[in-house]
């Protein structure tokens, strides 16, 4: 049985909740390859007292480890809300093959900067289980107003 988008997404979910649950923005994400998870992120930024240490960075580093490779070309990055820039660029650097994100990110997510910064090859899908990840964003800023 192949697990598809939604199952690899709930995964990046179960990530975000580790952020929600430590009063970090809550956004997870998995990295697979061949159908497994080779590599896990939450984001950790105030924890760690590290601005990079977002949920794509961390997950991309471990894929990294386990892979012994910092190139991801037949890799997929799930992740609950749509990359910063300075994921997106991390993202290029590893030629991710394929980044399926939940919901987009107004403010600051890469589209709103150059739609051109994910490497030309990656293929993205957007909107998986977007309503999930977009109402844990909302209850975590609720919480901060």
């Amino acid at each position: 049985m192949e697990l598809g988008d939604e199952y690899f997404m709930k995964q990046a979910l179960k990530e975000a909740n580790k952020a929600f649950d430590e009063d970090e923005v809550p956004i997870g994400a998995v990295v697979v390859a061949d159908g497994q998870i080779i590599g896990r992120g939450y984001n950790q930024s105030a924890h760690l007292t590290d601005a990079t240490a977002h949920a794509e960075i961390l997950a991309l580093t471990a894929a990294f480890q386990y892979m012994g490779s910092q190139i991801l070309e037949d890799a997929q990055l799930y992740v609950t809300v749509e990359p910063c820039a300075m994921c997106a660029g991390a993202m290029k650097w590893s030629r991710i093959g394929k980044l399926v994100y939940g919901t987009d990110e107004p403010k600051s997510g890469y589209s709103l900067y150059s739609p051109n910064l994910l490497h030309k090859n990656t293929e993205i899908v957007k909107g998986v289980l977007q309503d999930e990840s977009r109402f844990l964003m909302q209850e975590y800023f609720r919480s901060k107003r």
